[in-house]
């Protein structure tokens, strides 16, 4: 109150600084309530950014390729109702069980193992799209030791393989590719190894088999040591490949507006990166602390937007294998393009049969 009385104060008018004075003390007697109505409708208003109440969501904060990371690095949460809280690293396995507890708010994981949650009963959701497996940007690669003798499908068997986790693309797209050719599945002996250390173990003889995900994938290529066998591309071109990001049903309940929020900005940032891959390599790397040669490109989805096959890929393979009761989740049960400002038309299409009639 006393600096804006100071700012009114006549350059000359050193005489009135007792009634200056005089006046402020009647004003910090009455608690400084102003009574002068032209003070109280010049104050400024509040702008719509101070009123709007930001709503933190919890996420992990793994060595990844992710698009929540590129949108808080490039920006895009800024001006939204919504911002990240990072928790630590989670290991692979956990993201989803997390998600479906409320322990984290947003994950990326497999289709498969939302569900596999979905079917037990968790409280969570698919909300947009993920990777894109491409020829030259696939989702997963497989490596083995250069002199290992290791060069097609059978000779997996009798072998142990490294892969980040059960119940995800690498254990059921590599089983059905395996069994496709001939393979008994049972005589592989199946480790799980993060993607950062599977390299290493394939190095150590640790392992005679690597299934590994960019941005490490890159590293295990590089390496005159291993010999790459082929890429998931290979096996189902990109079918099993959408990395989805999903949400806690409770947090998207409370908090709609976060939720769209959350995915326009990684919308976003997926379109940055399909327009700007080196540019994304570089940032991945300095957040990795590794030499932005061995980041392998990343593709994503446009704007995020779910398609319904790949959901139903896994669901297929899941009740095949008796993980899931046939008939015990439906495609409509697993995502939702409600929260993507950008799928209105794409959601409309992909609800009209491909026979052109409407249900």
């Amino acid at each position: 109150m006393k600096a804006s009385l100071s700012h009114h104060r006549p350059r000359a008018g050193r005489h009135l600084l007792p009634a200056v004075c005089a006046a402020a003390a009647l004003l910090l007697l009455g608690g400084c309530k102003p009574h002068d109505e032209t003070a109280r409708v010049s104050a400024p208003e509040p702008t719509q950014a101070a009123r709007q109440e930001v709503t933190y969501f919890k996420y992990p904060d793994n060595p990844a390729f992710d698009l929540v990371y590129l949108a808080d690095k490039l920006g895009y949460f800024e001006g939204t109702s919504t911002r990240p809280r990072y928790v630590g690293k989670i290991s692979a396995p956990q993201i989803i069980p997390l998600v479906g507890t409320g322990e984290i708010d947003f994950g990326t994981r497999m289709v498969p193992l939302v569900i596999s949650a979905i079917a037990s009963g968790a409280d969570i959701k698919v909300i947009s799209a993920g990777g894109e497996t491409l020829p030259d940007a696939p989702h997963m690669k497989y490596f083995t030791r250069a002199d290992s003798g290791i060069r097609g499908p059978k000779d997996f068997e009798g072998k142990t393989v490294a892969f980040n986790s059960f119940g995800a693309c690498a254990e059921f797209v590599t089983k059905k590719y395996l069994s496709q050719h001939g393979v008994d599945v049972s005589k592989v002996n199946w480790l799980v190894v993060p993607d950062n250390q599977s390299q290493q173990a394939l190095v150590t003889k640790n392992v005679d088999v690597a299934i590994i995900h960019p941005p490490f994938s890159g590293a295990a290529e590089a390496d005159p040591q291993l010999h790459k066998l082929w890429s998931d591309w290979d096996e189902d071109h990109g079918l099993g490949g959408m990395a989805p990001y999903s949400v806690n049903g409770a947090f998207a309940r409370a908090h709609p507006q976060a939720v769209k929020d959350f995915v326009a900005a990684i919308a976003r940032a997926g379109n940055w990166v399909n327009a700007h891959p080196d540019e994304a390599r570089q940032l991945t790397a300095e957040r990795l602390g590794i030499d932005v040669k061995l980041v392998e490109r990343y593709a994503y989805v446009k704007d995020l937007v779910v398609t319904e096959p790949p959901i139903q890929y896994y669901i297929d393979i899941l009740e095949q294998a008796g993980k899931i009761p046939k008939g015990k989740v439906q495609v409509k049960d697993v995502y939702t393009n409600q929260y993507n400002p950008l799928a209105a038309k794409e959601s409309q299409a992909n609800a009209a049969p491909a026979n052109g009639s409407r249900s």
